[in-house]
Formats: C-alpha cells, structure tokens, sequence
C-alpha cells in the first residue's frame, strides 16, 4: 500500500483484492477443521460471523483499517490452525 497516504486509491484497493479474499477462504475453511470441537450450528454461526466482519471491511478505505484486517485474519488463522478458536469471533 504506497500510492494512497490515509485513504486507499482504486490502485491499493486492486492490490489487496486477492489477499483478502484469500484470508477470507483460507478462514472459512479453518473453521471445518477437525481440531476445533465446534457442533454444526456452532460452525455455521462462526462462519456467518466471518461473513460479516469481511462484508464490513469491504467498503473500508482507510489504509489502516485495512492493514488491521489483514494483520487479524493472519493472527486469527494462526490459531485456528492451532485448535484454538480466536477472540474477535468466540
């Protein structure tokens, strides 16, 4: 993200697009896994959870905010590949 200084440009916002998107899946796919003790309706409603946090991060354009999103979907993923099941979506 360099081109825009506080808000993103449609250039920062291109660049981003498929990283997002790929912490997005990479996140509903971690919410499947075995090692975490979830019943179907508690997965379905972590998933829906998910859902909503990425559907109002998408008309964010502060660089920050977006920088913050993708720095928790690393943190969050790190743990639950771990098992563990992250704060922001217990």
């Amino acid at each position: 993200m360099a081109k825009g200084l506080i808000w993103a440009t449609a250039e920062d916002l291109a660049r981003n697009r498929g990283k997002v998107l790929s912490l997005y899946r990479q996140l509903l796919r971690s919410l499947n896994s075995p090692k975490l003790e979830l019943s179907l309706a508690a997965r379905l409603a972590k998933k829906a959870e998910v859902r909503s946090i990425f559907m109002l991060a998408a008309e964010e354009r502060s660089l920050d905010n977006i920088a913050d999103l993708i720095d928790t979907a690393h943190y969050s993923l790190s743990l639950l590949r771990k098992g563990q099941i992250p704060k922001y979506i217990q």
